[in-house]
Parts: C-alpha cells; sequence; structure tokens
C-alpha cells in the first residue's frame, strides 16, 4: 500500500472533507478522491459513506484507521531512530503556538532551525487557545502555564513575569499610574482566550498585594491585537515580558509600575506522549530554552 494514500485516509478522517485533506497535501480533490478509491478497492472495503452534503467514515473505516495512524507513526519513529544514530535532525514537526509569541518571537527562530536542518519540515499553527492534539494534527504545543494534565509531557523553557505597559503617546496625553489601583482611571485593553476575559491584573510589593478588576472599551480575542492597541496609544496592557521584549528595546512602550512586582508564569512546550518526544522536538527544546534565555537577560 502506498503510504500517501494512507496519510490521505488519515487526513480525511480527521477532518471529515476530501477536499480539506486535498489541500493539506497539495493534490487536487479529484486526485485525492481517486486515491481513496484505490485505498479502497486495495482493501476490498469501503472506507467512507459520501453523499452531496457530507462524508462520513465506516465502521470499517474506524477500524482501518486505528491501525493506519499506529503504522504511518511507526515509520516515522523509525526514520527519526536512523536519523538520530547519524546525528541528523529530520522529519516533520507539527507545533501550535499562542499568537504574540508565535507570530513575534518564535517565528524566526524557527526560521533559523530550519535552515540548520534541510530536512526537518514545519507545519506551524498560530492561536491562544489550548491545542487539541488530536482534532488539530498537532504534536507538539508552546504555552503559557503548566499543563493540568499530568499524562502530557511538558518541558519548561522559562518562566517570565507579566507587566503593565503602555506607548510614550498614551503616557503623555493621560499621564502614567503609579499604584495599581490607579489603572482603574485608565483604558485597559483586554483579551480573552475562550470564554475567559483576562481583567484581572495581580501586583505586589513587600508589604501588600492588589488585584485590579480593570476596564477598557478594547477586547480581543487575540492576546497579539492588545498589545498592538498599546503600541497604538490605545491604552494600556499586561502581557508577559517575553512578549513585548522588542517593543520594549525599541521604546515603542514602556513598562509601568516598576515597584511592583507579578506573579511569574512558566513557557512550556508540551507533547501528548513519550512517542512524540523525537530528537526533533528535542532540539526544538533546546533551541526555544537558549533563545528565550538570550532575550529575557536583555530586559
Amino acid at each position: 500500500m502506498n503510504t500517501s494514500d494512507l496519510n490521505l485516509f488519515v487526513r480525511t478522517a480527521d477532518s471529515g472533507s476530501i477536499t480539506a485533506s486535498a489541500k493539506q497535501l497539495g493534490i487536487t480533490p479529484a486526485a485525492a478522491s481517486a486515491a481513496l478509491k484505490r485505498l479502497e478497492k486495495q482493501l476490498d472495503v469501503q472506507l467512507f459513506i459520501r453523499s452531496t452534503r457530507q462524508l462520513r467514515i465506516t465502521s470499517e473505516g474506524e477500524r482501518f484507521l486505528l491501525y493506519c495512524r499506529q503504522s504511518l507513526f511507526s515509520l516515522e519513529e523509525g526514520k527519526a531512530s536512523l536519523n538520530a544514530m547519524r546525528g541528523k535532525i529530520a522529519g516533520e514537526i507539527r507545533l501550535s503556538v499562542s499568537s504574540d509569541l508565535g507570530r513575534n518571537i518564535v517565528l524566526p527562530w524557527l526560521d533559523d532551525a530550519l535552515e540548520e536542518h534541510p530536512d526537518l519540515s514545519l507545519q506551524l499553527s498560530i492561536g491562544d487557545n489550548l491545542s487539541d492534539f488530536y482534532m488539530d494534527r498537532v504534536d507538539v504545543a508552546l504555552r503559557y502555564g503548566e499543563p493540568e494534565d499530568s499524562s502530557m509531557i511538558a518541558f519548561q523553557i522559562a518562566t517570565v513575569n507579566r507587566i503593565a505597559f503602555a506607548s510614550p503617546q498614551y503616557l503623555e496625553q493621560y499621564g502614567e499610574p503609579e499604584h495599581p489601583d490607579q489603572l482603574l482611571e485608565h483604558n485597559c485593553l483586554l483579551y480573552r482566550i475562550g470564554s475567559r476575559a483576562y481583567n484581572n491584573w495581580d501586583f505586589y510589593n513587600e508589604s501588600e498585594r492588589f488585584r485590579v478588576q480593570v476596564q477598557g472599551n478594547r477586547e480581543s480575542n487575540d492576546a497579539e491585537i492588545a498589545r498592538r492597541w498599546a503600541v497604538a496609544g490605545r491604552g494600556i496592557a499586561y502581557k508577559s515580558v517575553l512578549d513585548v521584549s522588542d517593543d520594549l528595546r525599541t521604546g515603542r512602550v514602556v513598562r509601568l509600575l516598576k515597584d511592583y512586582q507579578t506573579k511569574p508564569v512558566g513557557i512550556w512546550l508540551i507533547c501528548p506522549s513519550r512517542k512524540q518526544v523525537t530528537p526533533a522536538i528535542l532540539m526544538l527544546r533546546d533551541l526555544l530554552r537558549k533563545k528565550c534565555a538570550e532575550v529575557l537577560s536583555g530586559l
């Protein structure tokens, strides 16, 4: 059996669409449909029930899907093992990264890794919601906060603090808060992940702790938008210092409330199981740790 046909079958089962799986693989829907029919003929079984409106996997297809996934994974694992013996990093990394971290910090690091390891390929997913490793076809995710599921494999990459920040233009017009409670007098820029809005901002010093429930006229489901609004002078945002490291260095934003600290948060590289911890993932872990340390040491 052709492994390309098996890969197409798995992607079609995951997406529920021949057109979507064809697009992922860079082939036409007609070619994808023909490949699935070829696979069904070889197996002498119907894998999908097709109609004009939907595609549904059969019970036989569900059973074959399990073995198909295992076989494809074993092949990738075998290739990775051979490459590791030769000291070679190869294969595919399917990585999910949060919005600001992915677009503005990690992206150039990934470009460097692909240039250094020409046999490595990348599928990158950007977004703030937690990844569904099965449905989103993700092998590894880079996220703030330790995973709640203890069965997952998690490597800590760095520990960072959140900070309040605003542009010099905003501060010139509205003034700079000197106490956390004064944030209530300012337009605070919010983002939400899922149904949760991050509008409780925490600060503390040697003697007191403050949790300020801030308000503002802008809220987004993409955390990077809050940073962009702050850079544009629309208000005050509260994010990881790593996310805004370049803005701080260039003076696009100013760190506020420097006399107060915030609770540290970890950045973790998360895999659903040890099977996903390939030499390529370990290379990525070490790269992220090194690059994060370099950026944070300069702040």
